[in-house]
Parts: C-alpha cells; structure tokens; sequence
C-alpha cells in the first residue's frame, strides 16, 4: 500500500477533524471535488459554503453536487462566485469563530476548456488564509494543497510556506506532507487552530 495522495491526505486531515452538522469551508471550488467531499461529511444539518472566482467552477460544482445528491440533498451547500479571500463579508457572524475546517486547492481550475492563466494568486491566497484563521473554531483546520510544479505555482507554495512557518505556535501548530524526492510534486500544508486560549498559553510558558 502507497502513501495517501495529497488530495487524500488533506481530506483525512479534515475528516478526523469534523463532525456532522459543523461548518465547514470549500475555499477554492474548482469543479466540486472537495465541496462533494464537505457536504457528505456535515450532512444536511451542517453547513457548506464554496468560493471560486469563475462561474464555470460553480457550474461543474453544483452539476456535480446534483449528480451526487440530488437537489434536495444539497441544499445545505452554498455557492459563492467571489474570490477566497472575501470569505469574511461574504458569510454572516455564525461562521465567525465556528468554523470547523476550511479547504484550499490552489492553482487553476483543471479542465482542459479553463483558461490556464485564471489561478490563485499569493496576494488573495495570503489574505485568505489570515482570515480563514479568524472564523475557525478552536480545534479547527485549514488544509492547503500547493501545486509547485507550474508558473506562478512555485511563487505561491513558497510564499504560503513562509506564512505557514511564521505563524506563532499559540495561535496553531503547522505540519506539510510531500515527497521529498520529487520538488516540484503537489503537496499539503495543514494548521490546527490552537484549542488552548491565548491567556491560558502565556500561563504556561
């Protein structure tokens, strides 16, 4: 038996994670594989809401979803065509804090009809991820999935390391996944929202 795919690797982070009937975040929707993935993890009673700058991204998730689920069974999702890094404005003060888990897969939309120069760019990515921080809840988990190995790719993976490196360890404890053998692969970053409060932390050391 291999080792999990990236992919499988930061579903598995966020599955360990997340109950039924939490909230939870498709960051960068592309064409619905994680959103799928999300809104049979919560359930009916939990809450999805899925971001992607290109409507033909929602159009391949909410086929996907309705192929999946059906209508009925998908109602619980929300698709939001708007950048990732708008997630703050775009979500009510229930998400805030409560958030059990946020997904990112950065890079381009992959069909072969999307228009490769339409990607993730660190400007919004960076400014995501500060404010996927703020709605988890403690306990909570961003996974990242970086694609290295193509233009504007490499910029963005080291650039989210580098964020991923410097975060203080009061406010969440960082792990990567990736072959060290082949540099340019995909590979996953994930951080855990601290569950021990600030206060109580500063108490301790």
């Amino acid at each position: 038996m291999g080792f999990l795919s990236v992919l499988g690797y930061a579903q598995q982070v966020v599955k360990e994670r997340v109950q039924p009937g939490e909230r939870v975040i498709d960051a960068t929707m592309g064409t619905g594989v994680d959103t799928l993935f999300l809104a049979r993890l919560t359930g009916p009673r939990g809450a999805v809401a899925a971001f992607d700058v290109q409507e033909g991204a929602l159009e391949l998730t909410r086929k996907r979803l309705h192929r999946e689920l059906g209508v009925e069974g998908s109602t619980h999702v929300s698709l939001y065509h708007t950048s990732h890094d708008a997630m703050h404005q775009a979500l009510n003060e229930e998400w805030h804090g409560s958030t059990a888990a946020i997904m990112f897969n950065l890079g381009y939309l992959p069909t072969d009809e999307a228009d490769k120069q339409i990607m993730t760019v660190p400007e919004s990515t960076l400014a995501a991820l500060e404010t996927g921080l703020t709605l988890l809840r403690p306990g909570g988990v961003l996974s990242i999935v970086l694609y290295p190995g193509h233009a504007g790719g490499d910029d963005e993976a080291n650039k989210v390391q580098l964020w991923a490196q410097s975060l203080p360890a009061r406010h969440g404890q960082v792990v990567i996944y990736r072959m060290l053998q082949r540099p340019d692969a995909p590979y996953v970053i994930a951080v855990e929202k601290r569950k021990q409060p600030d206060s109580e932390f500063k108490n301790k050391v």
